[in-house]
């Protein structure tokens, strides 16, 4: 294995977990958007409100 080899694995593992934590945050985000909603539009959605507060939301300020 030569150096950049190593060098190209290790920038890739970073990048990688930096795109989940991004994913997760905007999740978070969507989700406290959609909790907004009352339970008979999240249903026609397909989503419950149990769901998403166990997924957990970020109410912004």
């Amino acid at each position: 294995m030569s150096f950049f080899a190593g060098i190209r694995r290790a920038t890739r593992s970073g990048f990688d977990r930096m795109v989940k934590a991004r994913e997760r945050q905007a999740r978070r985000y969507v989700n406290a958007a959609l909790l907004q909603f009352d339970d008979e539009t999240l249903a026609r959605a397909g989503f419950s409100r149990q769901e998403l507060e166990r997924q957990g939301a970020i109410f912004p300020m």
